[in-house]
């Protein structure tokens, strides 16, 4: 079903030069804010105190940052976790005090302000274990790169392959850029909204190779631009639809998910708008690139040599 109809093909290959320069300015930016600010690491990296108090009414978050800001403790998270009246308070690790140390501080201060506090469970994360969360964070990023490179190979062609993790890694550096940019706390839930925008990305690259793969088999005296651009022409309404319907959702955790979820809608957020852009604007002006021709996905038919009669 489309709800949107377009009549003429979308000329999208003709803005590729523009769209590359584009591509290759934020790229660049994001690469250099990366380099240079670096991520703000959250508590599950760096290391740190995880406390998780109950309030026998609904918790002012405000009041309790407070309290922490009178203690001289900056960089710390502050959220809801499960219902209004749970908190749960991550601290980043002190090289003066030891997390014990620093978890009783902060629990005396709290039960200053509110005698009602209950203290639910303390945790203690320490550096090597954020170190291991990192490393394999990244491993976590590197195969399912791989993998996709793999997938998209097989399926169509390694230029598909090619320019569909080009695309997919683009988006990511832009999130990471974004991130560092802002100085934004970049934690476990940051790195599975990365992880799944790569798996989102890819799903829209495969759909409009699928029609590139199609057009060569029926527009078979079209150019390459027009092959493409009527497979993108042809997408948009799914494309309309499916990231439209998606985003409201996510704007919804967004707007009303609470801190917990509020990097993580970001990071959705971010990275389903570039990564429509990327399908479209980057992925294909890539194949062109590396010049995709029809022979790269279907075979040349072979004339039938009449024989000579004798």
């Amino acid at each position: 079903m489309e709800f949107f109809r377009f009549e003429r093909d979308i000329p999208f290959m003709s803005w590729g030069k523009y769209t590359t320069i584009i591509s290759v300015i934020t790229f660049v930016l994001a690469i250099f804010f990366l380099s240079t600010r670096g991520l703000n690491l959250g508590v599950d990296f760096t290391g740190g105190t995880v406390l998780e108090v109950s309030y026998s009414q609904p918790a002012d978050l405000s009041a309790i940052r407070s309290v922490l800001t009178t203690l001289e403790i900056t960089d710390v998270s502050v959220q809801n976790f499960g219902s209004s009246r749970d908190v749960l308070i991550r601290l980043p690790a002190k090289h003066e005090l030891s997390s014990a140390k620093l978890s009783e501080f902060v629990i005396d201060a709290l039960k200053e302000a509110d005698h009602t506090i209950e203290i639910r469970r303390i945790e203690f994360v320490g550096p090597q274990v954020g170190k291991e969360l990192l490393e394999n964070g990244a491993l976590a990023l590197l195969f399912v790169s791989l993998g996709i490179v793999a997938y998209l190979a097989v399926r169509f062609e390694w230029k598909f392959g090619v320019a569909g993790i080009l695309a997919n890694f683009h988006d990511v550096i832009i999130i990471l850029g974004f991130f560092a940019f802002f100085q934004w706390e970049f934690s476990l839930t940051v790195l599975a909204a990365v992880l799944a925008i790569l798996g989102y990305s890819v799903n829209e690259s495969v759909v409009i190779f699928d029609r590139i793969r199609e057009n060569f088999r029926k527009l078979r005296k079209a150019p390459v631009t027009q092959v493409i651009d009527n497979a993108i022409t042809r997408t948009m309404s799914r494309t309309i639809i499916t990231h439209g319907s998606t985003q409201m959702v996510v704007i919804a955790m967004l707007l009303f998910g609470g801190e917990a979820l509020y990097y993580f809608a970001l990071a959705l957020t971010i990275g389903i708008l570039f990564g429509i852009y990327s399908s479209t604007l980057v992925a294909s002006p890539i194949l062109m690139l590396l010049g995709v021709k029809r022979e790269d996905l279907v075979k040349p038919e072979k004339k039938q040599q009449e024989e000579a009669l004798p």
